[in-house]
């Protein structure tokens, strides 16, 4: 065990949050006191160690220990920003003076201001957040040379690796602002990864597999990664070209996610009130098949993405973004809420545990679905247009034929646009992926234009 004092944010955290609460305070009195007419004050503090690997020799061992202070002051309905890494008592007040000088010169905007007092979070669950381990680095180092090892003596093919990775991450945080409200969090986060190459007379192929979970005794075991590291690289191997045409295209559950996050992106406010979306003024139609909605879970247990409120303070819940196909509401925080004359859907800072619902099928159901076509495990490029859907990406994954896996594939470009995509979705793969904060299975897309060999 760590005696270091970077470990006291693991051993005594309620020390931490007193420190980081009595910060928070200090800065709303001083913003006060020069002249702001509401304030607002995030204060973080974390601890992360990571251990990197690379042909059994140890590559990285990293400890990061981080606070911050960001304050922003009201005048009028003109704002200011600053921010410090310097936690001392003079050093916070000089940050505040920069919030409240920046304020006094910068523009008038209707739209700035906290979120209104009514809904600020009065209800702060236990999430299931918090599991530290005080890990040394070296505990973290011998994981990922047993995650490493574990690919590399999976198969002979398996010819050289990138490197294993374990990471330990824990954080508090607090918001505060001038309508009396006060929330604090804290988390932990433990992750893991490997990444292998495997060669044969064909060529050499690269892949890998990872984990993340809130407690460290839930990872999976360093050796089940390692393998299926080795296991996801080996597949790949004699990957060539597919014919030019439209076909039905299945996002593995990697990339599915990737899609939702498109849709996301689209119906956010920042989006939104900069005209810069293809879902304009979309709320109250349908832009997904009749039967998949998307249902936020914002104070999941253990969830990858919970919290009892959002970055403006406001009480996070659960509801749905997207009903049975037609899209409910935006992604909005206050300030982008009264861009566009809406209220705010408590989602400062994102969305939370989005969940795709749908009448979920198994995988290879789905690849039977698809009876020739494409199998996408991976995209590539900048190929996706927000401001008018357009979607056009390299990418590698396996062609089906007859409902089954056929070969790998690879150097081909899948197309379309965004919208039609979405309104294409005919499956949901059941393999939800819940290690993050879009969950979703694969998603079988109706015909992409799929370009390979002419």
């Amino acid at each position: 065990m760590s005696n270091g004092s970077s470990a006291e944010l693991l051993a005594n955290p309620e020390r931490e949050n007193e420190l980081l609460v009595g910060i928070a305070q200090r800065a709303l009195d001083q913003a006060r006191a020069g002249g702001a007419e509401q304030a607002e004050v995030s204060v973080s503090s974390s601890l992360s160690r990571e251990a990197g690997v690379r042909l059994g020799e140890i590559e990285l061992l990293e400890e990061a220990r981080d606070r911050g202070l960001r304050v922003t002051a009201y005048i009028g309905q003109c704002s200011g920003t600053a921010s410090t890494g310097d936690l001392r008592p003079e050093v916070i007040d000089q940050c505040v003076e920069r919030a409240l000088a920046i304020a006094r010169q910068t523009q008038r905007d209707r739209a700035a201001g906290l979120a209104p007092a009514e809904l600020m979070a009065r209800e702060f669950p236990d999430l299931d957040l918090w599991h530290p381990n005080d890990l040394e680095l070296d505990q973290l180092a011998e994981r990922a040379k047993l995650m490493e090892q574990a690919g590399r003596e999976a198969d002979s093919r398996i010819s050289n690796s990138e490197g294993a990775s374990v990471s330990s991450e824990a954080s508090l945080s607090v918001y505060a602002n001038t309508h009396g409200f006060l929330g604090s969090s804290r988390s932990t986060r433990h992750s893991q990864s490997c990444v292998l190459i495997a060669a044969d007379e064909q060529g050499m192929q690269r892949d890998y597999d990872w984990d993340s979970a809130r407690r460290f005794d839930a990872l999976a075991a360093p050796e089940q990664t390692g393998l299926a590291a080795a296991e996801r690289t080996l597949r790949r191997l004699g990957a060539r070209r597919v014919p030019t045409g439209p076909v039905p295209v299945l996002f593995a559950r990697e990339v599915a996610r990737g899609l939702i996050g498109h849709l996301v992106s689209a119906v956010s406010g920042g989006n939104l009130y900069r005209r810069s979306s293809f879902l304009l003024d979309a709320a109250g139609q349908a832009i997904l098949p009749a039967g998949i909605s998307l249902v936020e879970h914002p104070r999941l247990p253990g969830g990858s993405g919970s919290s009892a409120f959002d970055a403006d303070g406001v009480a996070t819940r659960e509801r749905a973004l997207v009903n049975q196909g037609v899209l409910e509401r935006y992604v909005l925080s206050a300030y982008s809420a009264r861009r566009l004359g809406l209220e705010t859907t408590a989602n400062a800072g994102g969305v939370r545990n989005l969940v795709v619902e749908a009448d979920r099928q198994p995988v290879d159901a789905l690849i039977e679905r698809v009876g020739t076509g494409l199998l996408v495990t991976e995209v590539m490029g900048q190929g996706v247009n927000l401001v008018n859907g357009d979607y056009s990406r390299g990418a590698a994954g396996f062609w089906i034929e007859n409902g089954r896996i056929a070969w790998p594939v690879e150097e081909i470009t899948i197309a379309g646009n965004l919208k039609a995509m979405l309104a294409g979705i005919v499956g949901v793969g059941d393999d939800i992926d819940t290690r993050h904060n879009l969950r979703t299975g694969a998603l079988l897309i109706d015909r992409m234009t799929v370009a390979g060999q002419s």
